[in-house]
C-alpha cells in the first residue's frame, strides 16, 4: 500500500512516497522550482513521487501531513499573549498567514493535493475525477523520530529529536522498538537548542534555517571564550543534558528578529550585517556557542544512555546535522553505535510522517535492513543517457560518450591535472548533501583546490571547508574513525601521520589567517583544526561513483576525493541536466560528466555575458 507523505509551508517543503514501508521516492520541491528553501506546497516534489512509480493520486493509500497545524496555532497565540503587547508587529503578520491558509491547512492540503492530480491527468488525458486519499496529520516531532528510527538498521534504539520548534516540543527523547516510537520525554518552547544555535547564525550575519553551517565551519577559526558568558548568562544546562534559556536576551518568541537588545549588549555589538567583514569575534563566538552545543548533546545522550540502557541512538532535527557534534557523540563511545537520518530537517519529516502512517496507523511490521533503508538517499529523479544526448543535440553542446569503466579512468585522469568536474549521476540525493549523484569533485592533494572551488566555482565564502569521499574500506587509513559515514554527518581527525606540524610562525596566526596554511597532504579537505567531514562510498549504494574513486585511487594512490554539492551559493543543489548544464557555464567548472557524457569548457560556444546572473539568487 503506498503512503505519500508531505512537509510544507515552514522551509524545505519536500515529498516522500513509501510503499510497503519502504521508501522508494522523495524529493524536496526547491529542486524543482529552484528558490532555495522553498516552502510551497511541494506540488512538483508531489508528481514525481508519483509518476517515479506510475502511481496517481487515486491509488494512494493515505496522504501524512508532517504536523499538527492547530498545535502550531495554539503555541503562536499562548506565546503572543504571554508577551503582548510586545511582538504586536509580527503577531499580525503571523495572524495573516495563519487566517488566511495555515488555519485551514486541511482544506488547503487538499486544494493543493487535487491540483496535482488533474495536472496529471490532464497530461494523460485522462479524468482527474477520482475522490482524493486519507488526509492523515502526525506530530512535528514523532515525524521526526520516524525519520530517524524506522529507516535505520536497529530492531532497538534510542531517538533523540534536537531542533528550533515543532509544534511545542524542541527537543524529544523516544524508544523505538520494532514497529513502535513511545515518547519518552521532551523540553517545549522556548527553550530550544536549535533556536539558540540559530540565534547565533543571525547575530554573527548569515541567514537563519541555512546559515548554521557556515556557523559550525567558522566555529575552528576562532577560540570558545564566550563559553561561560554563554553559560552564566543566556543557558542554565543541568547535569543531565536538560536546559532553559534566559529569554529575556532573545526575541524569536515575540518579533521578527533572533536576538534582543540585552543579547547585543551582553556582547558589546550589534548583530553583524550580511555580506559585512567577519572579525574574530564573530569566530570566537561561533567556536564558543559550537562548544555549548556539544556539551549539551553529549550530556542528553549521557543521560538517555543511562535512562534507557539501550546501545543504539538514531538522530533527527535540524541539530542533528551539525557534523562536529556527531562526530563528538561518536567518539566518547556513550552508544555502541548511531545512526542520523541523512535529511534530518523538515524536509525529511515528510518520510518520517509517510513511515508513522505506515507502522502506527496502518499498524504494518517494520522489516529492519542491516545497511538501512535510505538506498543511499538516492531517492530522487533520474536521466537515462538517452534523455542526455538528445537534450545536448537540442542546444548544439560538443560531448563525449564513454562507456564505463574508460569514463572513470579518463575522469582519473582529468581530476590528477588539477581540473574541476561537475559529476552527475543516477537518482538525486534527497536531503542537504551531495553524496555522488549531483557534485562537483577535485584532488584533494591539491592546495590551491579549496580556494579555487569556493571562489570560482561556488562564489562563496573562502573559510568554508569542503568534504572528503572516501572509499568504505580505506577510511581508517586517512581519518581517525573506525566507523561508516555514507552521509557525510560525522566529522572525524585527519590521520595525525598525514597531517603537517606549524612552524612557530604559523602557530600565531588568527582567524582567517589560518585559512591559507596547508594542515596535511590533503589540504583541500583538511580543515583548520586537522578534521574533515567525512563521506564513505560503498559499491551498493552508489556503484559509479565508487568506481570513479577507485580509479582515482589506483592512478594517484589516493582512495579520496574532493565532494561538494553541484550548485552555485543561494542556488538549490542541481536536479536535471538543464540545470547541471546552465551551473557548468556559468561557473569555471572544467569538466562536465552527464551520466556518460562528457563536455570539456573549451569546447562549449561562449555562452553570452549575464550581468543580471548573480541577481538572481538570494545571495546567504
Amino acid at each position: 500500500m503506498p503512503i505519500l507523505g508531505l512537509s510544507a509551508y515552514y522551509h524545505d517543503s519536500a515529498s516522500a512516497l513509501v510503499v510497503n514501508g519502504v521508501a522508494v521516492a522523495a524529493a524536496q520541491e526547491e529542486r524543482f522550482s529552484r528558490k532555495k528553501h522553498d516552502a510551497r506546497f511541494p506540488a512538483q516534489a508531489v508528481r514525481y513521487c508519483l509518476e517515479s512509480q506510475g502511481l496517481t493520486l487515486a491509488e494512494i493509500d493515505s496522504v501524512v501531513y508532517y504536523e499538527k497545524p492547530l498545535l502550531t496555532f495554539e503555541r503562536l497565540l499562548e506565546t503572543y499573549l504571554g508577551a503582548a503587547p510586545r511582538g504586536g508587529r509580527s503577531f499580525i503578520a503571523a495572524m495573516q498567514v495563519w487566517l488566511k491558509e495555515k488555519l485551514f491547512l486541511k482544506t488547503e492540503l487538499k486544494k493543493q493535493l487535487r491540483a496535482v492530480a488533474e495536472a496529471m491527468a490532464v497530461a494523460k488525458g485522462q479524468d482527474a475525477s477520482a475522490d482524493l486519499p486519507e488526509l492523515l496529520f502526525s506530530e512535528h516531532h514523532l515525524s521526526h523520530a520516524g525519520a530517524a528510527f524506522y529507516p535505520s538498521p536497529f530492531e532497538t534504539a534510542a531517538v533523540l529529536c534536537m531542533d528550533g520548534v515543532g509544534e511545542w516540543a524542541t527537543t524529544s527523547a523516544w524508544i523505538g522498538n520494532g514497529k513502535s516510537i513511545e515518547l519518552l520525554w521532551e523540553i517545549s518552547f522556548p527553550h530550544s537548542l536549535g533556536l539558540l544555535y540559530s540565534a547565533f547564525t543571525y547575530y554573527c550575519g548569515f541567514k537563519v534555517n541555512s546559515g548554521e553551517y557556515k556557523l559550525m565551519g567558522l566555529a575552528p577559526y576562532g577560540e570558545p571564550k564566550y563559553v561561560n558568558k554563554i553559560k552564566d548568562n543566556l543557558i542554565d544546562i543541568k547535569n543531565d543534558g536538560t536546559f532553559r534559556l534566559d529569554i529575556s536576551y532573545f526575541k524569536y518568541h515575540r518579533g521578527f528578529r533572533m536576538t534582543g537588545r540585552k543579547f547585543h549588549q551582553l556582547f558589546g555589538s550589534p548583530p553583524r550585517k550580511g555580506e559585512t567583514e567577519l572579525t574574530q569575534f564573530h569566530m570566537d563566538l561561533a567556536a564558543s556557542i559550537q562548544v555549548v552545543t556539544e556539551e549539551i548533546v553529549l550530556k542528553l545522550a549521557r543521560s538517555l544512555r543511562q535512562e534507557t540502557g539501550i546501545k543504539n541512538l538514531c538522530l533527527a532535527g535540524g541539530v542533528a546535522l551539525n557534523c562536529v557534534a556527531n562526530g563528538k557523540l561518536l567518539q566518547e563511545k556513550i552508544f555502541d553505535d548511531i545512526w542520523i537520518q541523512p535529511a534530518s530537517g523538515d524536509a525529511g519529516s515528510a518520510l518520517g510522517a509517510a513511515l508513522v502512517g505506515w507502522h502506527q496507523h496502518q499498524d504494518q511490521a517494520r522489516h529492519v535492513n542491516k545497511n538501512d533503508s535510505m538506498k543511499g538517499t538516492y531517492l530522487g529523479p533520474e536521466f537515462s543517457n538517452e534523455e542526455i544526448t538528445q537534450y545536448l543535440n537540442q542546444i548544439n553542446a560538443p560531448f563525449h560518450t564513454h562507456n564505463d569503466p574508460e569514463l572513470f579512468e579518463q575522469l582519473a585522469t582529468e581530476l590528477e591535472k588539477g581540473l574541476v568536474v561537475g559529476w552527475f549521476n543516477g537518482p538525486m540525493e534527497f536531503g542537504p548533501r551531495s553524496l555522488g549523484a549531483r557534485s562537483i569533485l577535485g584532488d584533494p592533494r591539491n592546495q590551491k583546490m579549496q580556494s579555487v572551488m569556493n571562489l570560482k566555482i561556488k562564489y562563496r565564502e573562502s573559510f568554508r571547508p569542503f568534504a572528503p569521499s572516501i572509499l568504505e574500506e580505506e577510511v581508517s587509513n586517512q581519518f581517525e574513525m573506525n566507523s561508516n559515514s555514507p552521509y557525510m554527518l560525522l566529522v572525524a581527525p585527519v590521520k595525525k601521520e598525514l597531517c603537517k606540524q606549524m612552524t612557530e610562525e604559523e602557530n600565531k596566526l588568527f582567524g582567517i589567517e589560518k585559512l591559507n596554511i596547508p594542515r596535511s597532504s590533503l589540504p583541500a579537505i583538511t580543515h583548520v583544526d586537522y578534521s574533515a567531514r567525512v563521506q564513505t562510498v560503498n559499491s551498493r549504494t552508489n556503484p559509479r561513483y565508487y568506481n570513479l574513486i577507485s580509479a582515482f585511487n589506483q592512478k594517484t594512490g589516493c582512495p579520496t576525493l574532493v565532494n561538494t554539492s553541484f550548485n552555485v551559493r543561494g542556488e538549490p543543489i542541481v536536479c536535471t541536466p538543464q540545470d547541471a548544464y546552465r551551473c557548468f557555464m556559468r561557473t569555471e567548472m572544467d569538466v562536465l560528466v552527464l551520466q556518460n557524457q562528457v563536455l570539456f569548457k573549451a569546447e562549449q560556444p561562449k555562452a553570452e555575458k549575464d550581468e543580471t546572473w548573480m541577481q538572481e539568487f538570494e545571495l546567504d
